[in-house]
């Protein structure tokens, strides 16, 4: 439950130090800044706070109304600024202290603005629940926002008819980064956006999609305002920009999404499993093997490395005296494994060529293998599909991606249950190289039952 009322007055009271948590003093502090004026907004605030049991992981969502910017073509619009995110008290009730160099809690707090519609007098409270579904997302997974991110929602934002389904993430072009005595805090901003303005930002970058918007007055403008009247995408305003920027980008480019949660599974087809270590028994039993802490590491590092566009493509290497991290440790990103003490060693995990491989990927996976052909590895890049069910992971590869155990002489390769698969870069756009594409139906029950949910399968060898 959530309730909304007047601000504590706590942006009043900064010279009462001794008894203002220090990590939301410098949060407000920056809100203080942007709003001089407005000292005790309107706020959203959790009744029973997250760590008493409560189910929101937001302390408060400050809700205020920004005049905009008219020399700069910016409207009216209201600015929310969620706190709880980033550690606001320092004694680990929420977030472990890890000192002031690192992250505050997570790093970041959320920030959204709204279009203002004519006659509101007072803030709509739904984008207070579309952040706090977000800070769940965060806190259940562990696994941190940045800018260019991209969220796949798939639902109109304020549960309306609205054409706005899913959000760009960027930084806030109002709030600085902010240094507290837990950490470091930045600010990214929610960007609400159209189907296909997703699909363009999967296809190529979610910054470029980004500059496009703010180059659209009623797409978002300068400071990226969502309104959720909006009927027409960026693309339907000026179909000139498809072209000109999303294609000729993809192609001088590549896109810099290098790897997605899926429903997805592989199927060594060559020959039946021998033993228990098979990598097909390994990735068809109702108890799939759990990736080890290495195999983990690789493929989140590819991922990594696969976002620097400029960069030679590299799958870094499986040693075992690997295990830095650019987080703290109880933090994750988005492919660790949840479990690491129930594993095979690495040791004992040996790699293996397959003769045939037969790939399934549930129906909105499967629209992104044009994009891992042409956004990848036409670029000479790698991309990764990590299931969301067990450990399984399918990586396309191009020949041209160092330190894949996968190689042009076996192109298909297994280590445990991630599966590489190389892909020459051909020199033209033929059709997709050696798989043999075809639609089916299944039954799966969750989350309605009879419910048909079409896959793509493909085979290879």
């Amino acid at each position: 439950m959530e309730d909304m009322r007047p601000g504590s007055g706590a942006a009043a009271h900064l010279g009462l130090a001794a008894l203002f948590p220090p990590g939301l003093q410098a949060v407000y502090g920056e809100c203080k800044r942007v709003y001089p004026d407005q000292a005790n907004p309107l706020q959203v605030t959790a009744i029973v706070k997250y760590w008493l049991g409560g189910p929101d992981p937001l302390d408060y969502i400050s809700m205020y109304r920004n005049a905009g910017c008219a020399s700069v073509d910016v409207q009216e619009h209201w600015h929310y600024i969620s706190l709880g995110l980033s550690d606001l008290y320092g004694d680990n009730r929420v977030h472990e202290f890890t000192g002031p160099d690192g992250p505050s809690g997570f790093g970041f707090e959320l920030t959204f603005r709204l279009k203002r519609e004519a006659g509101e007098t007072a803030p709509p409270t739904w984008p207070a629940e579309l952040m706090q579904g977000l800070a769940r997302y965060v806190f259940q997974s562990d696994n941190t926002f940045c800018t260019g991110d991209h969220i796949s929602w798939h639902c109109p934002l304020d549960n309306s008819e609205s054409r706005i389904q899913h959000m760009l993430l960027t930084e806030d072009p109002q709030m600085q980064p902010v240094q507290t005595p837990f950490g470091h805090v930045s600010f990214l901003q929610i960007v609400g956006v159209c189907t296909e303005e997703l699909q363009a930002a999967q296809q190529w970058n979610g910054q470029g999609i980004l500059d496009l918007l703010r180059g659209v007055r009623v797409a978002g403008g300068p400071w990226l305002i969502t309104d959720m009247r909006r009927g027409e995408t960026v693309f339907d305003i000026d179909p000139h920009l498809q072209q000109d920027s999303i294609d000729k980008g993809v192609e001088t480019d590549g896109s810099n999404l290098s790897g997605v949660s899926a429903k997805c599974s592989w199927e060594d087809v060559s020959r039946p499993p021998e033993d228990e270590d098979d990598s097909r028994s390994i990735c068809i039993a109702s108890q799939p093997r759990r990736l080890s802490d290495k195999d983990t590491e690789q493929i989140r590092e590819a991922l990594r490395k696969g976002l620097e566009i400029n960069s030679k493509s590299v799958l870094p290497p499986i040693d075992s005296r690997r295990h830095g991290h650019d987080r703290p440790q109880s933090r994750k990103d988005s492919l660790e494994s949840e479990s690491s003490s129930a594993i095979v060693p690495h040791e004992l995990v040996r790699t293996r060529q397959l003769e045939s491989v037969h790939l399934k990927f549930n129906q909105e996976s499967g629209t992104l293998l044009p994009l891992c052909l042409r956004g990848r590895i036409l670029h000479g890049r790698h991309f990764t599909y990590k299931s969301i069910n067990g450990d399984t992971a399918i990586t396309f590869v191009s020949s041209g991606v160092e330190g894949a155990f996968a190689t042009e002489q076996h192109p298909y390769a297994a280590h445990g249950p991630w599966l590489q698969v190389i892909e020459p870069p051909p020199h033209s756009e033929p059709p997709l190289p050696w798989w043999k594409s075809r639609s089916a139906f299944s039954n799966y029950t969750p989350p309605s039952p009879n419910t048909s949910v079409s896959f793509t399968e493909l085979t290879y060898g």
